[in-house]
């Protein structure tokens, strides 16, 4: 299956059950073992579990292969490997504690997501021509201040 079509499949998939701060980063210029890995965030251990088993099904239902699943049996991290991409399902604790945007998230592929992100980042969609055109997202400034003038 083509990374594109295996990606949105996987962030469908998330959506479906409601999966918060979906990312997905171009880890090719890292490793030879895998092209994309995929970080989204379940607020609990069953829904974790719900969101691992879409992405299974839904992978399968389109022709894909899935490797493997691991903590699935716990549901805090749930990891299900589909070959070319790798898909972390954290509970938030456990993903700001891991922080793998860190680790692999210097080359973050912009994707439409079906829903708002809830923490105020702008969405954009996939590039067109090539898988390569991944864009760094923009940075927010901080306000300006203006100092209180009291009478």
């Amino acid at each position: 299956m083509d990374i594109r079509k295996l990606q949105r499949v996987i962030v469908d998939a998330l959506e479906d059950v409601k999966a918060q701060d979906i990312k997905v980063f171009n880890t090719s210029h890292l490793t030879s073992l895998f092209d994309r890995v995929i970080v989204a965030s379940g607020t609990s251990n069953r829904q974790t579990k719900a969101l691992a088993s879409s992405v299974r099904e839904s992978v399968k239902e389109n022709g894909g292969d899935v490797i493997s699943t691991e903590g699935d049996d716990v549901g805090e991290w749930v990891l299900v490997d589909c070959g070319d991409a790798v898909v972390h399902i954290l509970q938030p604790a456990l993903r700001q504690y891991y922080n793998l945007e860190e680790i692999w998230g210097d080359k973050p592929v912009r994707i439409k997501l079906s829903t708002p992100d809830p923490f105020g980042g702008a969405r954009s969609s996939e590039p067109d021509d090539e898988e390569d055109e991944e864009e760094a997202p923009a940075v927010k400034k901080p306000a300006r201040k203006t100092p209180v003038r009291r009478k």
